[in-house]
Order: C-alpha cells, then sequence, then structure tokens
C-alpha cells in the first residue's frame, strides 16, 4: 500500500463512541443471568469433536500502574503473589480439563495482563509445563507474550523460548521523557532497545511494538521521535492504540487534568501523522490499530481472506475456540461467551471451593450469529461479497440486511465504502473508519446510542 492520506475534517465527522469488535455482541452484552449450567452442557458439546484451541492466560500482576491502563491487574509489589495465582491456575486447568477433549490440539497461546513478565523466571517455566501437560500443543504454535522491558531479565525471555513462545509485544507507548513521567511509566529507550535485542537473540520470530496516542503532553514532534527510535528497531508489527479516556470507568486517568490532554485536534493530527508515516516506511494498515509488513501473516491472512478477529486483535487462528483461565479472561466458543470473576479473592474463592470461576456470559442468537460473521468479514476482509455471504449465513445476504445496505449511502458519498450489485469495498480511507462501517450492521447501535461504554473510534 502507497502512503495514507488521512482527511482530517471527515474523521472528526465519524469520531463517535463505538464498540471494537472483539467480540459481537460486545462484552458489555455479557449477563449474570446465563446459568454456568448451560454453559458447561455447551461447553461439553463443543468438545465432542477434536476442534483446535487458542489457549489465553490473563496474568494480572503489575509492581506500579501506569495511569492510562484499562486493563484489569493488581498491583503490588509483592513478588510472591504470582506463585500463589499459579497454583490457582492449575486448579483452574484441572477443573477445565473434566469438560475438554484431550486430543484438542493447542494452534495458539497468549499470555496477556497485566504484566505476564512480573512472573520470574522459573515460574514462567512452570506455568509452561503445566500447560504442555495438559494440552497438545502444536509444533508450529503461535504463541505470543506481552512484555514490560522495564523489568524483564535476559533469563526472563530464555524461560519464554523454553515454554515455547515465538511470538513478543513489547509495551512501549511513548519514550518522550514528560509523557512517561505524566502517565507514570519510566522507561528509557535503552531498555526498550535492550528488550528488543534479547528477544531477537533467543530465536522470536516476530517482534511487536505497542504505543499510545493520545497521551498527556504529547505533541506531533514528539510522537515522530518515539515512532523514528522504533522504527530503527525494524519491528514487525506495530499496535498503535488510541488512548481512551474513561474516568468514570478508571478512575485512576482522573489524575490526568484537561490541559495535559491532546486536544481532539491534536489527537487527529497524531493519528493522521502516525498513519501516513507508517504506511511511508512500507507497512500495510491491517485495520484499526495494527500495522504490518507487507510479508507478515496478518498481512498476507487479510489478502487471502482469512484474517480473523477475536480478544487478542487480529489473527490467523480465529477457527480455533478460544479457552482462557485467570481472573477476567473471557473464553469464545461455538455461539456462546463466558468470563470469569474480574476479582482475585473472588477468583480464589470459587477454585477453592471447586468451582469454575464463572461470572457472565453470553449465548448468541442466530441473529447474532449471522451478525457476528457479516462484522468479521467486513473488518478483517475490507469488503463483502454479497454471493460468498449469503453462501456463509445460509440466506440471501441483501435482503436480509435490506435496511443496512439502504443506510449506507453517507458511507458512499464521504467515500469510505464503494459499492456495486455485486457487494462493497472499504476504501483507503474507510480503513480509518472500520467500527463505523461495522457499527451499521450491529442490530444493537441504536439502542446503545446514550451509553458511556464505549471509546471514540478514533
Amino acid at each position: 500500500m502507497s502512503t495514507l492520506k488521512v482527511d482530517l475534517d471527515l474523521i472528526k465527522k465519524y469520531n463517535v463512541p463505538g464498540p471494537r469488535y472483539t467480540s459481537y455482541p460486545p462484552a458489555t452484552h455479557f449477563t449474570n443471568e446465563v446459568d454456568f449450567d448451560d454453559v458447561r452442557e455447551k461447553i461439553r458439546k463443543n468438545n465432542e469433536q477434536p476442534r483446535d484451541l487458542s489457549l489465553y492466560y490473563h496474568l494480572p500482576f503489575c509492581r506500579s500502574l501506569c495511569w492510562y491502563c484499562g486493563c484489569t491487574t493488581v498491583i503490588t509489589p509483592r513478588q510472591d503473589r504470582s506463585a500463589i495465582y499459579i497454583k490457582y491456575l492449575q486448579k483452574e486447568m484441572e477443573l477445565m480439563s473434566e469438560l475438554m477433549n484431550p486430543r484438542r490440539k493447542v494452534v495458539q497461546l497468549h499470555f496477556g495482563g497485566g504484566t505476564p513478565t512480573f512472573l520470574t523466571p522459573d515460574e514462567l517455566r512452570q506455568l509452561g509445563r503445566m500447560i504442555h501437560e495438559r494440552f497438545i500443543v502444536a509444533p508450529d504454535v503461535e504463541a505470543g507474550v506481552e512484555i514490560d522491558p522495564r523489568r524483564l531479565t535476559q533469563d526472563h525471555v530464555t524461560a519464554l523460548r523454553e515454554i515455547g513462545f515465538n511470538r513478543a509485544s513489547i509495551g512501549v507507548q511513548d519514550h518522550n521523557p514528560e509523557v512517561q513521567h505524566a502517565v507514570h511509566r519510566v522507561q528509557p529507550l535503552e531498555q526498550t532497545r535492550q528488550s528488543v535485542e534479547w528477544v531477537r537473540a533467543a530465536g522470536f520470530k516476530s517482534v511487536n511494538i505497542d504505543l499510545i496516542y493520545g497521551l498527556p503532553h504529547q505533541t506531533v514532534g514528539s510522537f515522530e521521535k518515539t515512532i523514528d527510535e522504533v522504527l530503527a528497531l525494524k519491528p514487525d508489527r506495530f499496535a498503535v492504540f488510541s488512548y481512551a479516556h474513561v474516568p468514570w470507568v478508571k478512575p485512576a486517568q482522573r489524575v490526568f487534568k484537561d490541559e495535559a490532554l491532546p486536544s481532539a485536534e491534536v489527537k487527529l493530527q497524531l493519528l493522521k501523522f502516525t498513519i501516513e508515516k507508517l504506511t511511508a516506511e512500507g507497512f500495510v494498515y491491517i485495520g484499526m490499530d495494527h500495522f504490518a509488513r507487507p510479508n507478515d501473516e496478518l498481512t498476507l491472512a487479510q489478502q487471502q481472506k482469512t484474517l480473523q478477529r477475536n480478544f487478542q486483535g487480529y489473527s490467523t487462528h480465529g477457527e480455533a475456540d478460544i479457552y482462557s483461565f485467570g481472573m477476567s479472561s473471557i473464553s469464545q466458543a461455538d455461539g456462546i461467551y463466558w468470563q470469569n470473576v474480574k476479582e482475585l479473592p473472588a477468583y480464589y474463592g470459587a477454585l477453592d471451593r471447586s468451582r469454575i470461576p464463572f461470572a457472565k456470559g453470553y449465548v448468541l442468537t442466530d441473529n447474532d450469529k449471522i451478525r457476528r460473521q457479516t462484522i468479521m468479514r467486513l473488518m478483517c476482509d475490507l469488503s463483502l461479497d454479497y454471493a460468498a455471504m449469503s453462501q456463509l449465513i445460509g440466506w440471501d445476504f441483501k435482503n436480509y440486511f435490506d435496511g443496512e445496505l439502504a443506510s449506507l449511502e453517507d458511507l458512499v458519498e464521504d467515500g469510505l465504502i464503494e459499492r456495486n450489485e455485486d457487494g462493497l469495498r472499504v476504501t483507503d480511507t474507510g480503513r480509518l473508519l472500520i467500527r463505523n462501517i461495522a457499527m451499521r450492521f450491529d442490530a444493537y447501535q441504536s439502542a446503545r446510542a446514550a451509553e458511556r461504554a464505549y471509546s471514540q473510534t478514533i
């Protein structure tokens, strides 16, 4: 793709709250009215066949709180807490193994958090052994881990490779000292560089860098310096997230004074610069906040229309069911989502009673499944072929979505999509606003218009 140009006036027009569609319906629709006995039966049914698995482990501990953070974390300086947590992960895996088909193959594995590298190297090795003892892990498993360079050691990286990890996502956010102090995350460039060097030397095949735009005191000039510094490290992917200012959800964000946050205009300029800079450097804008090199698996999957989207973002293994472990983790299988309790004492308490720590879930209706497929293909393929979609959903697509398709005229006029009798295609401009386009196929969008549950789409 050539350099992508960003029209700021158009971005302003469409910058409204909306879901990120890591699931459909989004997690805000999960309810505690779902009976876990029903969930249990659906899990059993899902395990009648040895379908591929994607495993996720939520490792929530951080030594200090980054004030922008929207994740479910446990802040503690006590290293011993992770050893206790691992014992409870073992209990949870043992309970779930009673419901799971032992022939299922793990094709994807992810450690997220929190800070997975809060665990000591030996604790990482222990957790890795526990997983390999209970699951058949494919030789070519895609195994990714989130890394915080600030307390990373070379032994952490060695331990991760020993247990099969081959992809690293390294948190940077911003290298500017003023920004780092403002968000309570001081991380000099040298720490980031050292982490990348260790990961590369250990044989990891892919390095992703996480950045955030919209943080206090950021300017286009300061962010350009951060991006230039990171580009010099030659990452394979970028995830460049929009800072979601939701202090009513995350009270720590109240520390940010309004005058320190970039104005809406500056935030849009940061987005414009980032997209134009990275695409000019040869990265492909996959969509949302993801960029990848032209020969990356994400790019190739998008070209081949096999790209998927799940709770870890864009994925090349969307056909695999996601079974997740740890507090707050979300699982997804065959028309159902279920989520663990979000509080650590409740998580421990359920497992002490030999109960799966279920909190809430959602069972998809037939209409939900059709719309999930539609939104998935739109966000991943950046197009909809009506004939192919009719075959996929088992209904005449144009008839099923007659009202939604009729509502797209303004998107056509604004250059976000192009369409004809056979289908529609998202333009380069539309890639920036793919959430807004997807919202047109969301049956719940009009009902949630007044909710404050979602961040702005840009």
